[in-house]
C-alpha cells in the first residue's frame, strides 16, 4: 500500500515538473530525454532477470512477443507523454492531472469490454463522479470564451486513454515475463523512436542550451519516473490491481498542491470540490465486490 501510494505520488510530482519543464524543452525531446534516464535506471536490475526471460516462453512466440512489447512502450512511454507533454503547455498542471485522473477508470472500462472484469453499481457510479469531478475544474473554462480551443485537454484525455489501453494489453506479457525487464524494454524502444521524432526538434543541438533548473526537471521526472514505475509494479506484484489503482486519486491532489506552491497556480474551490468527487469515485470504483 505505501508502495502504491509513492507510485501515486510520484505521478502528480511528474506532471508539475513536466509542467515546469516544458516552458523551455520541446514536449517530444522532453519525453525523449525522460524516458532515456528512466531506462539507465531500470537496466541494472533489468539484467539480472534477463536469463529468466529467455526461459519464459518457447522461442517461436518470443520474437512476436518483442515486437508487441515494443510497440506498446512506444505508445506508452512515447506517444502517450509526448500528449500529455503537449496538453501541459496548454493546460495548468493540476487541471491536466485531474483529466489524467481518468485513466484507472478507463482501464476498468476497458477490462470490462474485454470481458476481464464485471461492471458493477459501484464501478459505475465511480465512474459518474470522477466524470463530474472533471467537468466541476472545466467549468471555469466552459463559461469563457475559450478562444484557445480545448487542444491541451484533449491531448491529456487522449494520453489517459492510450495508458489505459497499453495497462490491459500489457497483462499477457508480464504474467510470462519478469516486470522489470518488459518495463526496460518498453522503455528503450520508446526512446529510439522518440529520438527520431525530437530531431523535428532539433534537440542534439537545443540540449547544451537547457538550463540548470531545466536540467534538474528532466532528471527528476527521468528518475522518479524509474522508480515510480518500480514502485507501481511492487505493489501489483502483493495487491489486487483495484486496490492500488485507488491511489492514483493521490495524483491530482499532489499536482494540485505542488502546482500552488512551486508554479503559483491558483488553488480554486472548484479545484478541491473536483479532488474530492474523483477522490470519491474512485474510492466507489475499486471497492472490492463480493
Amino acid at each position: 500500500m505505501l508502495a502504491a501510494a509513492g507510485a501515486g505520488i510520484q505521478v502528480g510530482a511528474g506532471i508539475v515538473a513536466s509542467r515546469f519543464a516544458v516552458a523551455e524543452v520541446p514536449p517530444l525531446t522532453l519525453a525523449m530525454l525522460r524516458y532515456a534516464i528512466g531506462f539507465a535506471c531500470l537496466l541494472p536490475f533489468a539484467l539480472r532477470h534477463v536469463e529468466a526471460a529467455k526461459q519464459a516462453p518457447p522461442v517461436h512466440t518470443r520474437a512476436s512477443d518483442l515486437a508487441a512489447m515494443a510497440a506498446l512502450g512506444i505508445v506508452q512511454f512515447g506517444v502517450l507523454i509526448a500528449l500529455l507533454n503537449y496538453g501541459l503547455q496548454r493546460v495548468g498542471a493540476a487541471q491536466a492531472a485531474l483529466i489524467f485522473s481518468l485513466f484507472p477508470l478507463l482501464t476498468m472500462l476497458l477490462a470490462a469490454a474485454l470481458g476481464r472484469e464485471r461492471m458493477s453499481l459501484t464501478l459505475s457510479a465511480g465512474v459518474l463522479l470522477s466524470l463530474a469531478g472533471v467537468a466541476l475544474t472545466l467549468s471555469p473554462k466552459l463559461a469563457a470564451s475559450h478562444a484557445g480551443g480545448w487542444w491541451g485537454e484533449a491531448a491529456v484525455a487522449a494520453s489517459a486513454l492510450l495508458g489505459a489501453g497499453c495497462s490491459v494489453l500489457y497483462r499477457p506479457y508480464l504474467q510470462r515475463y519478469p516486470t522489470v525487464p518488459v518495463s526496460a524494454f518498453a522503455m528503450m524502444a520508446s526512446v529510439f523512436v522518440l529520438a527520431a521524432f525530437a530531431g523535428a526538434e532539433d534537440w542534439t543541438h537545443r540540449v547544451s542550451g537547457f538550463s540548470p533548473g531545466a536540467w534538474a526537471a528532466i532528471f527528476f521526472v527521468g528518475v522518479s519516473s524509474a522508480v515510480g514505475y518500480f514502485w507501481w509494479l511492487y505493489a501489483l506484484k502483493h495487491e489486487s490491481p483495484t486496490r492500488v489503482t485507488v491511489f492514483l486519486a493521490l495524483n491530482p491532489m499532489t499536482a494540485a498542491l505542488l502546482g500552488w506552491l512551486l508554479l503559483g497556480e491558483p488553488l480554486q474551490a472548484t479545484t478541491l470540490g473536483a479532488l474530492l468527487l474523483i477522490a470519491l469515485g474512485l474510492w466507489l470504483a475499486t471497492r472490492p465486490t463480493r
